[in-house]
């Protein structure tokens, strides 16, 4: 058996970004070869990640890349499974490379995205691996918007947690602020004309039967219902809204006012829908008791 050298272990490390005790392992079993070494370290590192595959990652960052000219963008989550790792330099890195890679090929697909070549010649999804390896999480991109614009892209992000793209008509300064407006009001489209039509007949049902109860007069419960109505959809809606900024003024009347239009926007919450597991510590502890 090779000799293995704390030299040889730290170059290893080195290559592969894994902890001393793997790389030493990994030597051992190629006798010595730093290479061979590396490619196990490779071989193995698909294997683990399969196995942490299953585990819930509902933590991690939300990262927006915009082109020079603010015409192309991209909005992406990449998710780990603790916060812990989500701080981490080259799991930061990793969703980094990725939001900009995008910028430039804006595929569709999650599965297109996966071989997508990142500036270190890897793909996305053999860099994912490779993090994987060298973190024990389970990491994945969860999911992406890119955006081509004949207007302008603006982006506010809310620490690492939320991120808002916005494609507007307008200046960057004016789109900076309507994206921070979304990440405090999270309105659900744009305008009125977005929400669907059997939501708001939904709505409309059951202020009726609300109405109703009041015992007023047809034409009277028929204006409270309409009411309702307006009030639902200045809420949810971002030109109904007041802005943040200035609840004085409707996010409507502020872009009138700068002679400015949102086409569109993006919100991003880490996590949000991910049902996270929740942990009993005390029944772990006590059943770990029982012998």
């Amino acid at each position: 058996m090779a000799n293995v050298t704390a030299a040889m272990v730290a170059q290893l490390r080195e290559m592969t970004g894994l902890g001393m005790m793997e790389c030493k392992r990994a030597l051992v079993e190629a006798d010595g070869d730093i290479k061979k070494a590396e490619e196990l370290i490779r071989v193995k590192s698909g294997a683990k990640a399969s196995k942490v595959a299953g585990r819930t990652a509902a933590e991690g960052t939300v990262v927006i890349s915009i082109s020079a000219d603010g015409k192309r963008g991209a909005l992406i989550e990449v998710n780990s499974e603790t916060d812990f790792v989500a701080k981490d330099d080259s799991f930061i890195a990793f969703a980094d490379q990725v939001a900009a890679a995008l910028v430039d090929n804006q595929v569709t697909t999650v599965e297109e995205l996966a071989e997508l070549k990142l500036a270190s010649g890897k793909t996305v999804e053999e860099t994912r691996k490779d993090i994987i390896a060298k973190l024990g999480e389970n990491i994945s991109v969860r999911r992406f918007q890119t955006y081509t614009t004949e207007g302008v892209l603006a982006s506010y992000l809310h620490g690492k947690k939320i991120g808002v793209l916005v494609d507007l008509n307008g200046d960057v300064e004016l789109g900076r602020d309507i994206a921070m407006h979304v990440a405090a009001s999270k309105p659900v489209c744009v305008s009125k004309e977005n929400v669907d039509a059997e939501k708001i007949e939904e709505e409309r049902r059951i202020y009726s039967l609300q109405a109703a109860e009041s015992g007023k007069p047809a034409e009277i419960v028929a204006k409270m219902v309409e009411g309702r109505i307006a009030k639902f959809l200045a809420e949810i809606t971002l030109l109904g809204q007041p802005f943040v900024k200035n609840p004085d003024l409707t996010v409507e009347k502020l872009l009138a006012s700068k002679n400015a239009k949102v086409n569109s926007f993006t919100m991003f919450v880490v996590g949000e829908g991910i049902e996270k597991k929740v942990v009993d510590f005390a029944a772990e502890v006590a059943a770990a008791a029982i012998v």
